[in-house]
């Protein structure tokens, strides 16, 4: 099948043979969300923008690589007016705050009368902060649309099909995303197959790794000292990959 703008990008992370194409093009789209944030191009300093970065705020991680990222000013001053906006939130959910009775029984598990959680409305504030992020929010649209994009291929592109079964495999966090997304994309006929396939896929790479990180362990005992490395030298971070995502090994991403 020749290839199409929107395919390119998969086309390209399928191609480097990758542990999870899904992780390749993860850090992609984070390092350009990045980059757009408090990068050279100083959106930032945008109205429309701040406005957003305000409101949203940043996840730990997040925060943590735009740091790491560098552009001291640019992050203070997207710091300083989320911490504005904070702080007349927080004003307001604490003036409207009243403490109530604290039951003693089942303290840690209660219940509401509709199922969920009896929060402390203060402590429902505060999560929403800890599951709020704009680099997150401006990754994760694009990264939904790669994964119909890989269904469409996996469907109508014999070649792309062919890499995937031949393939390394996913991560088992992206792996997830997969099947959750395949009941939507894939008709009953389809699913029959491309789950069996991906079972194959997975259980057959997941056991290259774990031979991986076996020799990994036997080269440490001094009989095979001079034993072939064979696949083992970064069997740690590939198997830290293969079950979590993300690339253990990666330096910090930094302004350009």
């Amino acid at each position: 099948m020749k290839e199409k703008l929107y395919t390119i990008p998969l086309n390209d992370a399928v191609n480097e043979s990758d542990e999870c194409p899904f992780c390749f093009i993860e850090r992609k789209l984070e390092q350009d969300a990045i980059d757009f944030t408090i990068g050279s191009g100083s959106s930032y300093m945008e109205s429309d923008i701040r406005e957003q970065t305000d409101k949203i705020g940043f996840c730990r991680d997040h925060l943590k690589k735009m740091y790491d990222y560098g552009n001291t000013l640019g992050n203070a001053l997207i710091m300083k007016t989320h911490y504005q906006r904070i702080m007349k939130e927080m004003h307001e959910q604490f003036a409207s705050y009243t403490p109530g009775k604290t039951q003693k029984i089942n303290l840690f598990h209660r219940k509401s009368q509709d199922g969920g959680e009896n929060k402390n409305p203060i402590q429902s504030w505060t999560e929403s902060k800890d599951c709020s992020c704009y680099i997150c929010q401006t990754v994760q649209p694009t990264f939904e649309r790669y994964i119909e994009t890989f269904f469409y291929l996996y469907r109508q592109d014999e070649a792309f099909k062919a890499k995937i079964l031949n393939g390394k495999g996913f991560c088992l966090h992206h792996f997830g995303t997969l099947c959750q997304n395949a009941d939507h994309y894939l008709n009953e006929k389809e699913r029959a197959e491309f789950y069996p396939a991906m079972f194959g896929v997975m259980e057959k790479n997941f056991a290259r790794i774990e031979e991986d990180i076996s020799w990994l362990v036997d080269k440490f005992d001094y009989r095979n000292r001079d034993a072939d490395w064979k696949n083992s030298q970064d069997a740690l971070t590939r198997g830290m990959q293969k079950l979590r995502g993300g690339y253990p090994i990666d330096p910090p991403y930094k302004a350009k």
